[in-house]
């Protein structure tokens, strides 16, 4: 009966549009008035000692740091840099979008801002050069989709929190896979140009050329470097690491391209403020809401009828899989992550699934998300750029969304894609 009410008036609350950390909380507490052992004081406390997290703090520093990069000059130089790079190959454009995307990605840690980013300048640039407008956004679009999976990665610290696995392992674990799924979407992206006649930039190679594109791109090419190195030599914690990331982005967009000014930055602050408390709001009912699957033991069941259905963990994973890509054609990637890793986190340890593996594999999944209606933040973001429809977006991404589907699948199976730079 309370898993009953629990869930049904989730479910209501979202098919009534109610935003997500909204219905979250709100089904908990209507919940908890039927389940006496459990008080709205109990609740009201877990809301508030949720977000009381040290590894939390890195979440709106990454997404103010994504912002003063966004509006700062660092996209338009990673995106000369790789014309220079691979701008003459067959679809060379569309394959430095999908670079520039995955290195955009590393600075950033959100898909959207990725596209907003990488697609303001590439896509108009892409059509310049002859490239049909829809493939030029579903390029964008898709890409954009690695700024989960690439660290730093906000939802990789969620699911840090959620599971009690270092965020620093999770950041590590994504480097291969992230750069795997984005070499299928070069793949697809070559295939298609070499098709469809779309040619290089024409323009003679020189290493002159590159080295004064790598010197313009200089400062935006160390910022991964000095974030992920900075953690990874031990000498600071992925929230510091964010912190020292607001910094370096504000001064090398404000004093070194100087393409960030004072009376940008209220905006800025505002916009990331704004992005940061949805995300808190949701972690805070998130957690109040697993607290009740917890006493209900619905983590538990739900883990018993999965290992009834198959013995073998590949199967079980996969099933898992399809779960998750059905949530996130629906559900916040954050939400997700918080709601669904106390439920499936006893299955993979049943399994005995490496928990760092597993993260990778949900937030691959969920990442699948941003081109998937009806939610797909990244086509809304992509449409708003071009002006085309959700639909016809939505049928021009459906060749990477095969491509990242791929990748899923050799992730699942291949675990060392994921394990393979852990000390461990």
């Amino acid at each position: 009966m309370t898993s009953l009410i629990l869930f049904g008036v989730l479910a209501l609350l979202l098919i009534l549009t109610v935003p997500i950390g909204i219905a979250l909380g709100l089904a908990s507490f209507i919940t908890v008035l039927f389940i006496p052992p459990i008080s709205a004081d109990s609740l009201f406390r877990d809301l508030v000692t949720s977000v009381d997290s040290f590894p939390l703090l890195a979440v709106p520093f990454f997404i103010l740091a994504g912002e003063l990069m966004s509006g700062g000059g660092i996209s338009r130089r990673l995106m000369d840099l790789g014309k220079v790079l691979v701008g003459n190959i067959t679809g060379g454009m569309a394959v430095v979008a999908v670079l520039t995307s995955m290195f955009f990605a590393a600075i950033s840690g959100s898909g959207p801002a990725t596209v907003a980013a990488v697609g303001g300048l590439m896509i108009p640039t892409m059509i310049e050069e002859g490239y049909d407008k829809k493939f030029s956004t579903a390029v964008v679009v898709s890409a954009g989709s690695l700024g989960i999976i690439i660290p730093p990665s906000i939802p990789m610290i969620m699911y840090g929190v959620s599971a009690g696995v270092s965020v620093g392992d999770m950041f590590l674990a994504g480097i291969i896979p992230g750069i795997f799924v984005g070499g299928m979407l070069v793949a697809w992206c070559y295939i298609y140009s070499k098709k469809n006649g779309y040619r290089g930039l024409g323009e003679t190679f020189s290493f002159k050329k590159l080295l004064i594109h790598v010197n313009r791109a200089k400062w935006a090419l160390l910022t991964p470097i000095i974030i992920l190195g900075g953690i990874y030599s031990g000498v600071f914690t992925p929230t510091e690491a964010a912190i020292i990331a607001v910094v370096y982005a504000w001064f090398v967009s404000m004093f070194v391209y100087r393409e960030l000014r004072v009376k940008d930055l209220p905006g800025i602050i505002t916009k990331a403020s704004l992005t940061s408390a949805t995300i808190i709001i949701v972690i805070a009912a998130a957690t109040a809401f697993g607290q009740i699957l917890t006493l209900e033991q619905i983590p538990n069941k739900v883990a018993a009828f999965l290992t009834n259905i198959s013995s073998n963990s590949i199967i079980i994973v996969l099933l898992i899989c399809v779960l998750l890509l059905i949530v996130g054609m629906f559900m916040d990637t954050v939400a997700a992550i918080v709601i669904l890793t106390p439920i499936l986190f006893p299955v993979i340890t049943q399994l005995g699934i490496h928990p760092i593996h597993f993260g990778v594999l949900m937030i691959t999944n969920l990442s699948i998300g941003f081109i998937t209606p009806p939610l797909g933040v990244n086509l809304f973001v992509g449409s708003g750029i071009t002006g085309l429809s959700i639909g016809v977006i939505s049928r021009a991404v459906i060749p990477f969304f095969f491509a990242m589907l791929l990748s899923l699948f050799i992730i699942v199976v291949i675990p060392e894609l994921s394990l393979f730079l852990l000390s461990e």
